[in-house]
């Protein structure tokens, strides 16, 4: 079984930034392979997706809405994943969920709420 522990949201000013982490455990994840993530959700729509990272080769890829403003990156050693969120955005408002798919198997962490402010 695997575990993901998410921190670091909150309340941000538009313009603002904010960095989620996602720590990820358990004796089935060695940290070589896999894909970790980003996803979230606004009050009243559906769960989407943000960013995610190729735990391997560090292979990205972003939603158009994120580009340019928020970067993925991990840290193998700690088997975590970090959001990096710039130039946050009213829009940005959401319950943001680590993900890990692993072996056909998605993983979900337990979300963490972060709320931009205009």
């Amino acid at each position: 079984q695997v575990q993901l522990a998410e921190s670091g949201g909150g309340l941000v000013q538009a313009g603002g930034s904010l960095r989620l982490s996602c720590a990820a455990s358990g004796r089935t994840f060695s940290g070589n392979g896999g894909v970790m993530g980003w996803f979230r959700q606004a009050p009243g729509k559906e769960r989407e997706f943000v960013a995610t990272i190729r735990w391997m080769f560090g292979t990205t890829q972003y939603a158009d809405a994120v580009k340019g403003r928020f970067t993925i990156s991990r840290d193998n050693a700690k088997k975590t994943v970090y959001l990096q969120m710039n130039s946050l955005k009213s829009e940005d408002t959401a319950v943001y969920y680590c993900n890990l798919r692993l072996g056909g198997v998605d993983y979900w962490g337990q979300g963490t709420q972060v709320t931009v402010s205009s």
